[in-house]
């Protein structure tokens, strides 16, 4: 996988970096630092663009009872369908996002308070990678994330509900003296793809069989989504939409801890030698 794409799937998938209530500012700042180092070193493009409608076609009722499932499988399919629903249109509404950090390099990264909900972030970015490789990267080979995400301790598929629908539970990793506590997560996956573009969506669920475990704070992602968008016709480049939203249930009591640790995990992510970027890759870090 290309290394612009690695390094810039660690920056949005570190839940660490959101791991208590009012850090999620801190998390943008890090995201926005990572693109722009990525930006300097000429492995990723990004800018802004006004969105023009995201273009996703909600199934219907035929289109979800076409392929065979049973009962309990339909109810995830249809959570994560309607997570996704709910993500597309936090995207769609163009009023009220305001911006978070912007860099001199024309790095935006906006925010929006949403009734019912916790502040959201809205990235978006110009990837040197075709949407079929992220998509591969962020859904089909999801339980290899902690190889490349060290903020990760592990993803396991829980449910595989047919071709575009999973269940998962991740756990993030530990830190330098367990200062920030971990997070575990239970979440319903959905993807889609449709014309030149793939969505993925999801938000926390419950689950009987899989109460919050001693020592974790269940933590929940709210409707969240990611779009990629084939940016050209040789489908090289993507353009890439990724709307975070979720609740860390938590305190900020150690904000300076976790601001230093924010930092630090970011370091650690530039360093090329790191074991998440593959030796034939290395090279063009």
């Amino acid at each position: 996988m290309l290394p612009a794409v690695v390094k810039l799937c660690c920056g949005i998938s570190y839940r660490h970096l959101r791991s208590m209530a009012g850090l999620q500012r801190t998390a943008v700042a890090v995201i926005g630092q990572e693109i722009t180092h990525l930006q300097r070193s000429g492995q990723i493009q990004h800018h802004m663009r006004k969105l023009v409608g995201l273009n996703y076609d909600e199934p219907t009722p035929e289109d979800i009872n076409s392929v065979p499932a049973k009962e309990d499988q339909l109810v995830y399919i249809k959570q994560g369908q309607e997570a996704m629903r709910k993500a597309l249109n936090m995207l769609e509404e163009k009023d009220g996002w305001n911006v978070e950090i912007t860099q001199s390099n024309g790095d935006v990264i906006c925010s929006k308070v949403i009734p019912g909900s916790t502040k959201v972030f809205r990235l978006e970015a110009v990837l040197e990678a075709s949407p079929d490789e992220l998509y591969d990267l962020l859904f089909v080979r999801l339980e290899e994330m902690h190889e490349w995400n060290p903020s990760i301790q592990h993803i396991k598929v829980l449910k595989q509900v047919g071709p575009e629908t999973i269940v998962t539970h991740e756990v993030s990793a530990e830190t330098a003296g367990n200062l920030i506590g971990q997070r575990d997560f239970l979440t319903v996956r959905h993807s889609s793809k449709q014309k030149s573009r793939i969505y993925l969506g999801g938000a926390s669920i419950k689950l009987e069989s899989f109460q919050p475990q001693e020592g974790f704070v269940r933590a929940e992602d709210g409707p969240t989504c990611i779009i990629i968008e084939a940016l050209d016709k040789d489908s090289r480049r993507s353009r890439f939409t990724w709307l975070l939203n979720m609740d860390v249930k938590g305190s900020n009591k150690d904000n300076t801890v976790l601001r230093a640790g924010c930092q630090s995990q970011l370091s650690i992510r530039r360093c090329p030698e790191h074991s998440w970027i593959s030796p034939d890759t290395s090279a063009d870090a």
